[in-house]
């Protein structure tokens, strides 16, 4: 009750209109909440745990510590971030992002030249769209097939966003295009070019990380949307999670088993691709990290620190395998350990494929009095992309990838190190690229830019 109070003011705000649609305090308000308050107690209600491991004989008590742990986190995050919603401030010297439309027009025509090329030779590699399914249905079952393709689907899974932000910018300076009508077609479109460039291939976060990215685009350079749009947006996208999720465990034959009640019930059970599920395994992190202070309190129960080894690990992975072979392991090694009993990790054999959140990767390097530390990161990410966001004007060609990162930071409370080090390099490369390639960059004298609500060009954005 007290993390969901602390959190909630920011969802309230939100939904009142104190803080615009894309502030990154209020969408962080409304995943907190469930995040802090609603998913521990429906995961008691639904009587719904993680599996495969052995439980303790009452969850409640865990779920209360990790509570009173995240109420003093809370606290620090809002203290870093600060209660008020920031002022812009005067720059001595503004910089300026402008579109020079001699250079970004080709640039993007030779992005998407690219990517489409790319893309067009995966699927030859893998035999058509219908190898391409049948080789991931074969990786569900055992290893990776895409193996060694990381760079590949980097450059050419990026054609749907760069078509977006071509499309953006076009439709921003021609009213008719703005339309709703004319939107709504276009995300139709942007959400079955995500599904073939890339989310065949059962990336059901990433193609919901980029729907986001892609309606907070058109909001923000082409017409504002609503708050009632964003909700009935979440709707879907809860709904995709839960459909997408029989694709994820089964491929085609997976999908099949929705028209059928009985197979569809069989699926659920054999691999747990509830909606339930959805809601609470995909949106929370509520009994990974009870069970990682089970596992920690009031000692450790066979097993030792990381002590940052998860953090080197994600950065690691910039660096290809092939060129680095041995290069240290992310959070898997330490949380399979501390789930199933130290030694248990192998590779390339037995890896928990949990996901731990801001929280349980901190609990799983420096332990239990390391959590409310990391908070202090949380409120600098959103301190930062709220006044980034206060100095951009609608001109400004960097915001095409404001709500990236403004989804990036809601992603640092339950995503892990290398989950974001994978975010930023998959999906923010080539775009960077093609927005800094494609601009003209100036500085402008001070002045008074932006007014958190009355005066600010973009007031109804953020």
């Amino acid at each position: 009750l007290a993390c969901g109070t602390i959190i909630g003011m920011d969802a309230i705000d939100w939904l009142r209109g104190r803080f615009g649609l894309l502030d990154p305090a209020g969408l962080l308000g409304v995943l907190g909440f469930h995040f802090f308050f609603l998913a521990p107690l429906l995961h008691i209600h639904w009587d719904q745990w993680i599996g495969y491991i052995v439980p303790p004989t009452d969850w409640r008590p865990w779920l209360g510590g990790m509570a009173c742990i995240n109420c003093l986190g809370l606290l620090i995050y809002r203290l870093v971030r600060g209660a008020r919603v920031p002022q812009s401030p005067l720059l001595p010297r503004q910089p300026v992002w402008r579109m020079a439309p001699k250079k970004f027009i080709p640039i993007m025509c030779f992005a998407l030249l690219i990517t489409a090329l790319l893309q067009f030779w995966v699927y030859q590699k893998y035999g058509g769209i219908l190898g391409y399914i049948s080789t991931y249905e074969e990786s569900t079952i055992g290893g990776d097939a895409f193996k060694g393709m990381g760079i590949v689907f980097t450059v050419s899974e990026s054609f749907p966003i760069v078509a977006l932000m071509g499309f953006s910018l076009y439709a921003g300076r021609h009213r008719p295009a703005g339309s709703w009508l004319v939107l709504s077609l276009a995300m139709l479109i942007y959400f079955m070019l995500l599904m073939l460039f890339g989310g065949l291939r059962g990336g059901r976060g990433n193609t919901i990380f980029q729907l986001f990215w892609g309606a907070g685009m058109l909001h923000l350079c082409v017409r504002p949307l609503s708050k009632k749009m964003m909700l009935v947006g979440i709707i879907f996208v809860i709904g995709f999670m839960y459909v997408y999720g029989f694709y994820k465990e089964g491929g085609l034959k997976g999908m099949s088993a929705i028209g059928d009640s009985a197979a569809r019930e069989e699926m659920q059970l054999k691999t747990g691709r509830t909606l339930q599920g959805a809601i609470l395994g995909d949106l929370g992190r509520s009994d990974v990290q009870a069970f990682l202070l089970y596992r920690l309190w009031p000692t450790p129960v066979d097993y030792e620190y990381a002590l940052g080894r998860t953090y080197v690990g994600a950065l690691a992975l910039l660096i290809p395998r092939n060129i680095w072979p041995e290069r240290p392991l992310t959070k898997v090694k330490e949380g399979t350990d501390l789930m199933f009993g130290k030694g248990s990790h192998q590779i390339e054999g037995f890896e928990a494929s949990f996901v731990y959140g801001l929280a349980g990767e901190a609990m799983l390097n420096y332990g239990i009095v390391a959590v409310p530390l990391t908070f202090i990161f949380l409120g600098i990410g959103v301190k930062f992309a709220r006044r980034l966001l206060l100095t951009l004007d609608r001109q400004d060609i960097r915001l095409l990838m404001m709500p990236f990162l403004v989804v990036l930071t809601a992603n640092v409370l339950a995503a892990d190190s290398d989950n974001l080090v994978f975010l930023i390099v998959k999906f923010g490369t080539v775009p960077f690229l093609v927005m800094m390639l494609g601009s003209t960059r100036f500085f402008r004298l001070p002045s008074r830019l932006v007014g958190s609500r009355s005066i600010s060009p973009i007031s109804n954005a953020i």
